[in-house]
């Protein structure tokens, strides 16, 4: 996957190709020239073709699924993003801070699949214009510098994915809702209630599931926030990699290794057999005191998803939107503007000696 696969000539005049986001094909800004895609003898099939993971992580894998990629560090958020070979300075798409690229080359596993652009950058744009809109207590400044600023970068963003096939044993209680009549005095008169408690009996069972694709994103360079959120992908649209797809845009390489990101995938694995305990629990109430999961048949995939990144400094400050690059979802860093604050709680103060104040006189 190093950048320099990612630059295609035009055969017309010589200008790079770029992937056309919704189309499956190379377009040329330059003179309007486009290029199908050839995806050779593969078929949608092998994209999701999966890797096992005991046998990776045991024995490694081998080198015809390993590449060394040529990455540069962002020395803020650490983000490892693919640059051209002959750009020596730029900025990180992730939070714009300035780096300088270097060649310094890290050994992966290469992605079995990709995720191409849907959108385009003016529709990603316009999403991220109408979610700061929608934000009241945005300052204006930022509304008028995003919509005037510069380009959003679109950048492949790497994810893990897992199968798995679960058995779990439980142990627990479930509790049942029944009500008893007592007498009780209330303003020094007596009076029955009824009042609900709840009865418990031992619990035992078997649930089963088989997890499809639990997705971790693999780079720590957006925060937690933003790593939870972008998991909304429609992954049957998933390509057999090819770096036609990457042509005009950047990549970056997972900081989150395998083994950590099979960690995060069992934290939401072992949510939802805790769901599905409790639901075989039923009753009214249940109390889960002991599950024991045996996870068999760990698969894999690394692939490449699409976000369009915008990082603004505004007064000293960054701010960092994400657009999903298939679907729109906005996601991003609420900015507060001090001075509409302070106006909303100072009319909120005036609203309510204004009721006080009407309240009063109605007295």
């Amino acid at each position: 996957m190093g950048t320099e696969e990612h630059r295609f000539p035009c055969d017309n005049c010589g200008s790079d190709l770029r992937f056309d986001p919704g189309d499956d094909q190379l377009i040329c800004d330059h003179c309007g020239n486009t290029h199908t895609i050839d995806h050779g003898p593969w078929t949608r099939s092998t994209a999701v073709k999966e890797q096992d993971f005991n046998q990776a992580v045991r024995k490694g894998l081998g080198t015809a699924e390993m590449e060394d990629t040529r990455v540069s560090a962002c020395p803020n958020c650490a983000a490892r993003v693919e640059f051209d070979a002959h750009v020596h300075s730029t900025e990180c798409p992730y939070c714009a801070t300035p780096v300088v690229t270097d060649t310094g080359t890290a050994r992966q596993i290469k992605p079995r699949a990709v995720l191409p652009f849907m959108l385009e950058e003016t529709n990603a744009r316009e999403a991220m214009t109408d979610w700061l809109g929608a934000l009241w207590f945005a300052p204006n400044g930022l509304k008028e510098y995003a919509r005037k600023g510069r380009k959003m970068t679109g950048v492949y963003t790497p994810c893990w994915t897992f199968d798995a096939d679960t058995q779990s044993k439980y142990s627990g209680q479930r509790g049942t809702i029944y009500y008893e009549t007592k007498s009780v005095v209330r303003n020094g008169e007596r009076e029955n209630v009824r009042v609900a408690k709840v009865r418990w009996t031992p619990a035992r069972g078997r649930v089963a599931r088989f997890f499809d694709d639990v997705l971790i994103v693999a780079s720590t360079a957006l925060p937690d926030p933003f790593r939870k959120a972008l998991v909304h992908w429609d992954l049957t649209r998933l390509e057999p990699y090819q770096p036609e797809y990457l042509a005009g845009f950047r990549a970056e390489a997972y900081t989150i290794e395998l083994q950590e990101a099979y960690s995060e995938a069992r934290e939401i694995m072992d949510r939802q057999i805790l769901r599905d305990v409790r639901f075989d629990i039923g009753g009214d109430k249940q109390r889960v005191d002991h599950i024991d999961t045996d996870v068999s048949d760990v698969t894999f995939k690394h692939i490449l998803v699409p976000v369009w990144i915008a990082a603004y400094r505004y007064r000293g400050c960054a701010f960092r939107f994400v657009v999903n690059g298939q679907n729109g979802q906005v996601i991003g860093e609420r900015p507060w503007s001090a001075w509409k604050i302070a106006f909303a709680v100072l009319a909120g103060l005036i609203l309510a000696g204004v009721v006080g104040y009407l309240y009063g006189t109605g007295q």
